[in-house]
């Protein structure tokens, strides 16, 4: 039996379901499996959307015409807002959502979204003829037929959950391995390697003594993740805190062999920057506690999420241990805390696309490329269903460079530099993190969105309409003057400013960190501004403007020279002044520009300063 479409996207987590809601909404007839239809866009760890880099990608999903931050603002329970007393470019905001009714939500949006069949099949192989992929057969004995397919597995490939000395085939728990497809996916020639990430155990409410625990309620006044939402949810819950302690350490060190982790049994590289509980107290003795937070699965259940417990020890030994924790002592454990490895492939062997360079209309996105984390999975499925469909359509691809967007960090970081352990978004990876914020996403992103044919008219027309009132409002502001009378200094005064001795433009006084823009109402020249978004923005440009255009500056300087192109063909090996490890890298990851060079891990200055010379070498030869 055989079936055909144009796009077939492989995993139906929060990589599938922007890839194939993407390429669906670009008129590309699509099928989406999964191998379970109720586990799609499930949640398999912390149920929450967003955070420190990883708001910023969620806004820029929401921008370019995903789905997460909609969703995540339907179904919010906690939130907040990260760094808010620190600068714009590292604030970030962090929906904890209900997490069956995010996977509800986003599954009723899959079904009801035209051009795009679902399907529950297990896909057992891909079919690939002369380098070019053409299907992927399921387990139904089904081939299905198509020359572009997206894989976004998760933690599916050769899954392996690990509880104590017990070890169950698994994609995650309860659910089966993709083995048939890790085989699938070696057979082709693919660097692959393995990693290992967690989840803690989840708690029954009832049995928690709340008392003995700190509270922490959601921040007021939180903006939406998608300019598509009038209002957020209005259900709220509140998290809770404790923290571990010495007899918790002292147990898990005297138990230390019992845990996988430690014992040589699991092989999978784990994340420095989220280690298991047992990995903390052996990696940090000095410290003699961690935090736990206590946060909500959903309305509609008792379980919550134990964040900071997460182990793989024996289920002895969890009890033990969660049993110590202040306002644990009766706690009942509904779920076991769990390790699991997987297979990833390594994604230096990817276009920027996210297209396989060894096989045509072959993309990969989300865990399979060796990140962590809903936020990255979802940028990386948008960008391959986006690319797979401008390819099946005959378009240019799509790709958002380092200074556009944190998407575009993330992908040439992955491509560009590999990986080593799981990836995860930090603001720290983006260099022009003060013009990709997480508040002028949509500013950024959105007629490229309208381009694409993901974002419809009225609201690109929204957003079009809203920089110009920014750009207004901004000259209106530098042309409106202030002079230094008794008045007006006496008013400054009062607002714990410093009195001005020349004429200053409301503009330049908003740069004073003391003073917001409702405050220069009290100065003629001042306009009432409705829109919140558009007074932040304002506030922003004025307050950071000579970093922003320093930014701007760089960025100018470096861009000719980094977009010079690298011939396919040129061969490293006869390049003076790079080293051969240096070559090696080249070679492997085949850079397309400068630019992309000078990313590659390891590369120096002298190195890429070579690769010019030579560059301009061969102009000269013709």
């Amino acid at each position: 039996m055989e079936k055909s479409c144009e796009v077939i996207v492989v995993g139906g987590g929060h990589a599938g379901c922007e890839a194939a809601l993407a390429s669906s909404r670009m008129g590309c007839e699509t099928l989406l499996f999964n191998i379970n239809l109720d586990s799609i866009a499930l949640m398999s760890c912390n149920p929450a959307i967003g955070g420190t880099g990883k708001g910023q990608l969620v806004r820029e999903i929401d921008a370019l015409g995903g789905e997460m931050g909609k969703v995540a603002d339907a179904t919010v329970l906690h939130c907040r807002e990260l760094n808010a007393s620190k600068g714009p470019a590292v604030r970030a905001t962090r929906f904890q959502c209900d997490k069956q009714l995010y996977r509800l939500t986003m599954k009723e949006i899959l079904e009801k979204q035209s051009h795009l069949a679902i399907k529950q099949s297990l896909i057992e192989s891909l079919v690939v003829e002369n380098r070019q992929v053409i299907g992927v057969i399921g387990n139904d004995g089904v081939f299905y037929r198509s020359r572009k397919v997206i894989i976004t597995t998760g933690t599916f490939l050769n899954g392996l959950v690990h509880i104590g000395k017990t070890q169950i085939p698994a994609g995650r728990a309860g659910e089966e391995a993709a083995v048939g497809l890790a085989r699938s996916l070696q057979n082709l020639g693919l660097e692959m390697g393995r990693m290992k990430t967690g989840t803690p155990p989840r708690l029954r409410s009832s049995s928690i003594d709340f008392s003995l625990l700190t509270r922490q309620d959601s921040d007021e006044n939180i903006l939406p993740f998608s300019h598509r939402t009038e209002s957020l949810w209005e259900k709220r819950i509140p998290s809770y805190f404790s923290q571990t302690n010495s007899s918790i350490h002292h147990l898990i060190r005297e138990n230390i062999v019992l845990s996988p982790l430690y014992s040589g049994v699991i092989k999978g590289v784990s994340a420095r920057y989220c280690p298991s509980l047992e990995d903390k107290v052996m990696r940090f003795p000095q410290r003699e506690s961690h935090p736990v937070v206590l946060e909500y699965e959903g309305l509609h259940t008792e379980e919550i999420y134990a964040k900071g417990l997460g182990n793989c020890l024996p289920p002895e030994i969890q009890e033990k241990i969660v049993h110590s924790v202040p306002g644990l002592e009766s706690a009942q454990i509904m779920r076991w805390a769990y390790a699991i490895e997987y297979d990833f492939v390594q994604p230096t062997q990817l276009l920027h696309t996210l297209e396989t360079k060894a096989i045509q209309g072959l993309y990969l996105a989300g865990q399979i490329n060796g990140t962590s984390g809903y936020e990255e999975a979802a940028a990386q499925g948008l960008c391959a269903g986006i690319n797979a469909s401008l390819a099946h359509q005959g378009r240019q691809p799509f790709i958002l460079s380092r200074a556009e967007a944190y998407i575009g960090v993330l992908i040439d970081d992955l491509v560009t530099r590999g990986v080593d352990e799981p990836y995860r978004m930090f603001t720290s990876r983006a260099e022009h993190r003060l013009i990709i914020r997480e508040d002028n996403a949509a500013l950024r992103l959105t007629q490229y969105g309208y381009r694409l044919g993901l974002v419809d008219e009225q609201r690109a027309m929204d957003i079009t309409k809203k920089i110009k009132e920014i750009d207004e409002k901004t000259a209106r502001l530098k042309a409106a003057k202030i002079y230094p009378t008794v008045t007006t200094n006496e008013t400054l005064l009062n607002m714990e400013s410093t009195t001005i001795n020349n004429p200053v433009s409301l503009f330049d006084l908003l740069k004073r960190t003391e003073i917001n823009y409702e405050a220069l109402s009290s100065f003629e020249g001042w306009e009432k501004i409705t829109d919140p978004a558009v007074k932040r923005q304002i506030e922003i440009e004025a307050k950071y403007e000579g970093y922003i255009k320093r930014q701007y500056e760089e960025i100018a300087q470096m861009k000719a020279l980094l977009a010079k192109e690298i011939p396919a063909k040129i061969s490293y090996e006869n390049i003076p002044g790079i080293s051969a490890e240096l070559k090696a890298k080249l070679q492997q990851v085949s850079p397309t520009t400068v630019g992309q060079a000078q990313r590659i891990k390891g590369m120096t200055f002298g190195a890429i300063n070579a690769l010019l010379i030579e560059l301009k070498k061969q102009e000269k030869q013709g």
